[in-house]
């Protein structure tokens, strides 16, 4: 019992401690220069160009004859998906057979503030399936987009359908005129040419404040009770640790992708409605026919499932699905149930569609 509190004590304390720095950090930084644990899976970059890095992951085995394109998250480092052995999404992958290439997006610095949806989508996005396709002698590549990422995806897929194969969003938030989703209450209430007026780049601290305020207090106290509760796991404490480093990961957004993300999307609802423009097209999400399969967490409290359920309804896919997975919005990727039975499902659906021709 000693042993546990004090491990316990540690924890918050470690925990505690890389909460403050990031916020003095914000404030006096152009973004928190946190270096990123030793990955789990041995990567190599195969192209750097505008804000992004493009890892690629070998496969285990007779490889899958598509090459998956893991779109992450533009505010978090993507250490999350490779946390630690036997709970990483990129090594469950790549034991599956897939070649696995992510996007290890580059934080904005101050001359970044011009960079909005057409630069990371039409610009960093088409260079990086390019980058697959080069690297993998295919014409088309899976992609899945988690969160943020699973946004960037599915306008990448709408206005570059031909280099898409299968698509799979996860946890995706996408309808934003659902008005009882705190996440997307809180932003609307937020004029965005007010804060790049004043800070060029949404500051790391700001997207740290907002995503903390939606963690009631049961939550926090709830991973410490776990900790006791699931004492008798290997590397729990340290996995606690990960975690925490990860939560203290955020990065700036850039002033233009934060603004068009704010009115556009969060304030204006325009991409379900058909109205989205990006690079001068509009985004149609009913151009998108090839097979999508819809993840989501049953009990995400960050994107609601009620945001992304209706993706389904707008994509003109034959073979759509939505796979709902009793998990919260972290769960879909780092607990034990999601790889055991989630991404064995997803590498399943991945497998069943390698060889058909859309």
């Amino acid at each position: 019992m000693f042993d546990l509190l004090q491990n316990l004590s540690t924890s918050w304390l470690n925990g505690a401690i890389r909460t403050l720095e990031g916020l003095r950090r914000g404030f006096t930084s152009p973004f928190p220069m946190y270096e990123d644990p030793p990955p789990t899976t041995p990567s190599e970059v195969i192209y750097e160009g505008g804000k992004l890095r493009l890892r690629y992951y070998q496969p285990v085995g007779k490889p899958q004859a598509t090459p998956l394109l893991l779109v992450y998250a533009l505010i978090k480092r993507p250490f999350i998906l490779d946390l630690q052995p036997g709970n990483s999404v990129i090594a469950n992958l790549t034991r599956q057979g897939f070649a696995v290439y992510l996007t290890d997006w580059i934080p904005p610095t101050p001359s970044d503030t011009w960079r909005g949806f057409d630069a990371y989508v039409n610009g960093d996005l088409v260079h990086a399936v390019y980058a697959v396709q080069e690297h993998a002698g295919v014409d088309q590549v899976s992609l899945l987009g988690y969160c943020f990422g699973g946004l960037l995806g599915t306008i990448y897929t709408a206005l570059h359908l031909q280099t898409v194969k299968n698509f799979i969003p996860l946890t995706v938030p996408l309808d934003m005129g659902k008005q009882d989703i705190p996440l997307f209450n809180l932003v609307k209430k937020i004029d965005p040419g007010l804060l790049t007026d004043a800070f060029g780049n949404c500051p790391a601290w700001l997207i740290k404040a907002g995503f903390s305020s939606l963690a009631p207090m049961h939550h926090a106290l709830d991973k410490y009770i776990g900790l006791y509760r699931y004492q008798e796991r290997e590397r729990y404490a340290e996995m606690f640790e990960l975690f925490e480093r990860w939560r203290n990961s955020d990065v700036p957004l850039a002033g233009q992708i934060f603004r068009e993300l704010t009115r556009d999307l969060f304030q204006h609802n325009l991409l379900t409605q058909g109205r989205f423009q990006v690079g001068g097209q509009t985004v149609d999400l009913q151009r998108i026919t090839c097979p999508v399969l819809n993840v989501l967490g049953e009990y995400d409290d960050v994107v609601h499932p009620q945001a992304s359920l209706p993706l389904t309804d707008l994509v003109s896919s034959n073979d759509k699905h939505n796979l709902v997975f009793p998990v919260g919005h972290i769960g879909v990727v780092v607990s034990s149930s999601a790889q055991k039975k989630l991404w064995p499902q997803v590498g399943a659906w991945l497998k069943k569609h390698d060889h058909v021709l859309h």
